[in-house]
């Protein structure tokens, strides 16, 4: 599979792209699950309970800076061909959501708005917030999986 990383990751604009996605997606992640604080200085702060938590959302947002560079380079490559590409990209929200979904404290202040269904899904996401990053991570290798090995089957043809 490192053929395609070698093919996409050549161009400087993708290794940008990668950057750029991990970041995000890692500082979003870790403000909404309280691992980093902006005020009143900046502190990035990963307890001793929360590790694997905290390793889980770094594997995430490092699988979705791989993953959506390649499915970019693979929409490029074919030409912008929808019905092949649909997976790629379905698959690759998918899992980034289920990583994101449990977002700590704040996103289970808006949870809770909802009454009764919000509390089951703030006890449920709270519960299961390990399993579900799994779940994401499983997801973005499935995706990282078909996307490399469609560059590679397409490279060769052309």
């Amino acid at each position: 599979m490192t053929g395609a990383i070698k093919i996409v990751f050549s161009k400087p604009e993708y290794i940008g792209m990668a950057a750029v996605v991990f970041i995000a997606m890692f500082f979003i992640l870790a403000y909404l699950s309280e691992f980093v604080f902006f005020e009143p200085y900046f502190v990035l702060y990963a307890p001793a309970d929360r590790a694997v938590s905290f390793v889980t959302l770094v594997t995430v947002a490092a699988m979705s800076g791989l993953v959506i560079p390649l499915s970019v380079f693979r929409l490029i490559l074919l030409n912008v061909q929808t019905r092949k590409i649909g997976g790629s990209f379905i698959g690759s929200l998918v899992g980034v959501s289920a990583g994101a979904c449990s977002c700590g404290p704040v996103g289970f202040a808006i949870i809770s708005t909802f009454g009764a269904a919000g509390g089951v899904a703030t006890s449920f996401l709270t519960a299961y917030e390990i399993p579900l990053r799994l779940v994401s991570i499983a997801i973005l290798g499935m995706v990282y999986y078909t996307t490399s090995r469609s560059i590679r089957a397409e490279c060769r043809i052309k």
